[in-house]
């Protein structure tokens, strides 16, 4: 959760390693997951998008949707990463309506942080825009959340301040952290 791809490449290691050995089924496709996030992030965009596809894939193989909301939050952000942000909300959506399914809405606020960036990369509607990053922070606030209000108010912060200076628009880069 701290956004550090090279801490998080070295522990998916760890976690793919052990669960390789002691046979986690459950464990590994998070692993896969995790790897691919960390690859993106690091700059080898299109390696990592098919980890955690691969990784998604076999979590779901296991009759698990435990952890895939989170898991699409990843997907978004590697497709977001390698310019395809357009395939990136459809990611969000996938991973909304399984929220809506599973009830397992610990990430979303998250997702419509992630959302809010997407949106804003594209150059859509400022209400839109708003309207995400908004209740990115009213459901981390009503979660309490301290770590995901914080990082919605940023980000949300730093849309608008690029917005009032004239960087807003098309093509317009939010931080994704």
């Amino acid at each position: 959760f701290d956004r550090n791809p090279a801490e998080v490449e070295r522990l998916a290691s760890d976690l793919i390693e052990l669960s390789t050995r002691q046979n986690f089924v459950r464990w590994l496709p998070g692993g896969e997951v995790l790897r691919g996030w960390a690859r993106s992030a690091l700059g080898a965009t299109a390696e990592g998008v098919s980890l955690i596809e691969n990784g998604i894939a076999d979590n779901r193989a296991t009759g698990s949707i435990l952890l895939v909301p989170l898991f699409l939050a990843l997907k978004a952000e590697a497709l977001h990463l390698a310019d395809r942000t357009s395939e990136a909300l459809q990611a969000i959506s996938e991973a909304e309506a399984l929220v809506e399914k599973s009830e397992e809405r610990w990430w979303s606020a998250e997702l419509h942080r992630l959302r809010g960036v997407f949106l804003t990369s594209l150059g859509a509607d400022d209400a839109q825009i708003d309207g995400a990053f908004c209740e990115a922070i009213s459901i981390a606030r009503e979660q309490k959340s301290i770590s995901l209000t914080k990082r919605a108010e940023a980000t949300y912060a730093e849309y608008r301040r690029q917005k009032e200076s004239g960087l807003g628009g098309r093509g317009f880069r939010l931080p994704l952290c």
